[in-house]
């Protein structure tokens, strides 16, 4: 076929397509749920996410600043000795590590950084990053995580 009998049959596509069913018809991506807008105050820990894991992370808060589309989530994670790290990945966010026990592995852009108790860790948006527990004993940390909703 070539592009004069191409064009000859374009109109009649173009038709055809309104005929097909609503349900192939491409739909818009549902509505994420609004994230809490969060006030000044103190927040407790919440349920820890699967407390039987080797790799335990409790939530603290999570939600939204007043001021700007800011996206705040803060929580605190241990990881047993040996534990997997948590996978590769890229935010948009940024991420703050706070090393409250043991040594922690800290991998950016595939450089590795050794955090102790009381170092600070930065990942800024769109780095390549995860973080493992490089000790013999338990590490825990608390993760801040600041940027646009997601």
């Amino acid at each position: 076929m070539d592009r004069r009998e191409f064009s000859t049959l374009l109109p009649a596509l173009l038709a055809a397509t309104a005929l097909l069913p609503e349900a192939t018809a491409q739909q818009p991506a549902p509505a994420k749920p609004q994230q809490p807008l969060l006030s000044s105050g103190v927040y407790k820990a919440g349920p820890p996410k699967n407390p039987a894991a080797e790799r335990v992370s409790q939530p603290f808060i999570h939600g939204m600043l007043k001021a700007g589309n800011i996206r705040l989530e803060i929580h605190e994670t241990t990881q047993k000795p040996g534990a997997v790290h948590e996978p590769d990945g890229t935010h948009l966010h940024s991420e703050i590590w706070l090393v409250k026990e043991g040594v922690c592995e800290l991998n950016i852009n595939g450089v590795s950084h050794r955090m102790e108790a009381g170092d600070i860790g930065l990942v800024t948006a769109g780095d390549h990053h995860w973080v493992a527990n490089a000790g013999d004993t338990r590490c825990s940390y608390f993760v801040v995580t600041v940027g646009p909703p997601e």
